[in-house]
């Protein structure tokens, strides 16, 4: 057995007050480790400490914040191959994913958010003429908009990328001068304790980062309720995410919000069919669709309707589903028993609302261990569906026909959802048109791919505002207006 992980509280690795709880590997059911239990009271203390550390980490030089988020990029990817194989055993993500878009893109994260660091933070105004009056006498006032940091901020992370997601929430808070109390998912947590370890190796002064765990509910409430926090930056579902706005209304914290998707992807007759397919297809691929952006509401156009299931049926044929830590395999399990059982209920209630299973629907032949789904397409669906219009979060796309591009357009934005829709037509025109009428945070046309520096975030119950690029720095900042006589 490995040793069991420590709370990372105020710079110390401190034993937790209510034990351990045992992180289990998706692919293999056997344990990856011990992951501690904080009690409410530790939570509390990491936030307190939090809150001692912010004056003096708000007030160093930005220079000096980039340095050391630099030298914990450095250290990630030293330990790549370490940190990997651990995210891997904890997230049942494949080998390549685990190493190229949890490890590595969780390091270059800080790299880009250690130049955010020296961003500029003040914006002038154009000056304005005021004449005298109760406001006091006539002159020319300057102003300047200086962007200071919120204060403490925490941190709860989704467990589908337990690298990439904490660093796009963690980077760009220390980039600001905020301090952070991270809460992992309890699923997949010693990830964020080999990045804790990392930036305490670079130097990070004790309390501007702490990591606190639990296996329940219990130590994320508590990251959210303490009066010691200014701001939570959630990352998860819609249902969890309105909880946690309730507790932050009543405290006017401020919130950053990633919340759930049900991503439409609207193919027009004249669309680039197995390009679409290549898109679509990641639902089956990445990450076993475990993802918010995914495509996995397929709008198509009746003209191309059989085409696309017939390719689409093809595509999911030649996926290899197994072990992540096997060559070869593209298709991984989900995360734990409890979300596999969730994902085969809603195919049975596809089933139950006439929906027809082309591929999949069944658990693969071969896997007696592991919480493995076979990448599943229900055809002859209706948007008025279940299946149509919650998040499955598996490797699950839903096909929906529709008439003309003004129905397809209604069939997209009739969701309760809006984070990330997408658009495949041969006329750029065309769907550059279609994507602008789209109720989404974002559009992918002719692509599933993202510029890392465009704002990302959802409409409606996708979510609270936007971040990546310098818009994360935006989000973890507050506007402060300096006026001043001429």
């Amino acid at each position: 057995m490995t040793t069991p992980q420590r709370l990372f509280i105020g710079g110390e690795w401190t034993e937790p007050d209510d034990g351990h709880y045992e992180v289990i590997n998706p692919a293999t059911e056997d344990v990856v480790g011990l992951a501690p239990e904080a009690s409410r009271a530790q939570v509390y203390a990491a936030a307190a400490a939090a809150r001692r550390a912010f004056p003096a980490w708000s007030r160093t030089r930005p220079e000096e914040r980039a340095a050391i988020l630099d030298r914990a990029a450095d250290l990630m990817q030293r330990d790549l191959a370490a940190n990997a194989a651990l995210a891997r055993a904890e997230s049942g993500a494949t080998t390549g994913t685990a190493r190229s878009m949890q490890v590595a893109v969780g390091a270059a994260r800080f790299r880009r958010y250690a130049r955010g660091a020296l961003e500029p933070v003040e914006e002038a105004i154009p000056p304005q003429i005021n004449e005298a009056g109760p406001m006091g006498r006539a002159g020319v006032f300057g102003a300047l908009a200086v962007r200071q940091p919120v204060g403490v901020v925490t941190c709860i992370t989704s467990y589908n990328n337990p690298w990439a997601n904490p660093a796009g929430k963690v980077a760009p808070a220390l980039a600001m001068g905020n301090t952070v109390v991270v809460k992992p998912a309890p699923q997949d947590p010693l990830s964020v304790y080999r990045m804790a370890e990392a930036l305490a190796e670079a130097g990070v002064p004790a309390g501007v980062v702490n990591v606190v765990t639990g296996s329940g509910p219990a130590a994320g409430e508590a990251a959210v309720d303490s009066p010691d926090v200014d701001m939570v930056s959630f990352t998860g579902s819609t249902a969890v995410g309105q909880r946690i706005a309730e507790v932050c209304g009543r405290g006017m914290k401020r919130q950053l919000m990633e919340l759930g998707g049900k991503g439409a992807a609207v193919v027009l007759d004249d669309a680039d069919l197995d390009a679409a397919v290549a898109g679509i297809g990641t639902t089956f691929s990445f990450y076993s669709g475990q993802i918010c952006t995914a495509p996995t509401r397929v709008l198509v156009q009746r003209g191309v309707h059989d085409a696309l299931i017939e390719r689409l049926t093809a595509y999911a044929g030649h996926l290899p589903v197994g072990d992540p830590a096997a060559k070869g395999t593209v298709v991984g399990p989900v995360i734990s028993a409890a979300h596999r059982d969730r994902i085969e209920s809603y195919v049975e209630l596809g089933r139950k609302e006439g929906a027809r299973v082309v591929t999949g629907g069944e658990r693969p032949a071969g896997h007696d261990r592991g919480f493995y789904v076979a990448p599943t397409l229900l055809a002859d669906c209706t948007n008025d569906m279940r299946v149509a219009r919650e998040e499955i979060f598996g490797p699950v796309v839903v096909v929906v026909p529709f008439d003309d591009e003004e129905e397809g357009i209604a069939l997209a934005n009739d969701s309760d959802y809006g984070l990330i829709d997408y658009v495949w037509s041969g006329d750029v025109a065309r769907a550059f048109g279609v994507a602008r009428r789209l109720r989404a945070g974002g559009v992918g046309v002719n692509t599933i791919g993202r510029n890392m520096e465009a704002p990302f975030g959802g409409f409606k119950r996708s979510g609270v505002g936007r971040d990546v690029g310098s818009y994360a720095l935006h989000a973890y900042s507050e506007l402060q207006a300096i006026v001043w006589p001429g």
